[in-house]
């Protein structure tokens, strides 16, 4: 086990180091994965499927712990006490469909179908960890004791709003009322520029890809990479499509291009860009605080004038609807159209480095 440090790489290796030690054999064979080639270690998902790692339940409570742990260094504190809601909320929805469902043995919905990946040798040279299941999906890659870029971050909630006494429960409600704020500050002009559909798309437009390709247009859950579609999944998506109205013109209008789309930044007055920039911190923010210091400090200044805001669908709460935050190295994506526009998925990623690409293609040229 490397020894015990206080920078946050260091912190992660020994968690990982330890969690791999309180394992099963089993358990321990199944998280503990090898580094390349990448493509276990780039194939990721946000759906309530079966994927490489060792899932929380079969674990013990002491591993389960530990499990934790290694999420926690993963995130701010508001980021892991979200993806703590997010996890949580299986147990409503599973409820709210009438403990029904059936993905897996028996259960719909379940908090502890959330699996943990080692990649390589806590402390190596190049090594990483992975925690995904539902509706959270969170990636690290440490190459030679600093973190690459960790993107993807995935957070969902499903529902995204849900009653308390008293109170209402959501999630990621601050990415949505932020969103909805700035279109509701623009003036005809900038919401013309900014509307890049009439008609929101049934997903985040990339949604699981690997890697991001020029061209890639929106397409149905069911059909997401390395996901086998059912009839069920299928049904599902061709109801959420006909329910929107959304036609091959919407999904030409929402393809990825390399150059962004929608109202940049350079065009917002100071207020509104006030507000863009608190959206922004709603995905940098879900980092540990040290490294969303030094994400943020990467996006100021003219890479903040060059995103591009994007928006598709309603304007008004309860009405279908999608956005997009765009620059060369910073893509977020969120949607909230499926169950009556009660399903919220939200993705940072970077476009030229997710699972750290671009330092591992230096690491690799000067190690090799």
């Amino acid at each position: 086990m490397p020894p015990a440090t206080d920078s946050l790489p260091g912190r992660m290796a020994e968690a990982a180091a330890d969690l791999l030690a309180a394992l099963s054999p089993e358990g321990r064979a199944a998280a503990g994965l090898d580094f390349s080639p990448e493509e276990e270690r780039t194939r990721w998902f946000y759906t309530p499927n079966v994927r490489a790692g060792c899932p929380l339940r079969d674990m013990d409570p002491r591993s389960q712990r530990l499990a934790q742990r290694l999420l926690s260094l993963g995130l701010s504190w508001p980021g892991y006490v979200t993806a703590s809601t997010i996890m949580g909320l299986e147990n409503t929805l599973d409820a709210e469909e009438g403990f029904v469902v059936e993905w897996y043995e028996g259960r719909g919905r379940d908090p502890q179908m959330y699996y943990v990946s080692v990649f390589g040798e806590p402390g190596g040279a190049t090594w990483g960890w992975r925690f995904e299941g539902h509706h959270v999906s969170v990636h690290y890659t440490i190459v030679d004791g600093v973190i690459a870029t960790p993107t993807p971050l995935f957070f969902g909630a499903d529902p995204a709003e849900s009653p308390l006494h008293g109170a209402v429960l959501r999630p990621l409600g601050s990415a949505t009322d932020l969103a909805r704020e700035i279109m509701h500050a623009l003036d005809d002009e900038q919401r013309a520029a900014a509307t890049i559909s009439q008609v929101a798309p049934p997903d985040i437009v990339l949604t699981n890809h690997s890697r991001i390709e020029e061209g890639l247009k929106p397409r149905a859950t069911s059909v997401m990479m390395g996901r086998t579609p059912t009839p069920e999944r299928e049904r599902r998506d061709a109801e959420t499509l006909a329910a929107s109205g959304f036609r091959d013109a919407h999904a030409e209008a929402l393809r990825y291009r390399e150059q962004p789309v929608g109202l940049p930044a350079a065009r917002l007055t100071m207020p509104q860009r006030d507000i863009l920039e608190e959206l922004i911190r709603q995905y940098v923010g879900r980092l540990p605080d040290a490294l969303a210091a030094i994400e943020w400090e990467r996006l100021t200044g003219d890479v903040i004038d060059a995103v591009h805001f994007g928006w598709a669908g309603g304007m008004e709460p309860g009405e279908p609807h999608y956005y997009r935050l765009h620059a060369p190295r910073f893509l977020v994506e969120y949607d909230c159209v499926q169950r009556g526009a009660n399903h919220v998925h939200s993705v940072w990623r970077d476009p030229q480095a997710d699972f750290g690409r671009d330092v591992l293609a230096r690491h690799y040229a000067t190690a090799h």
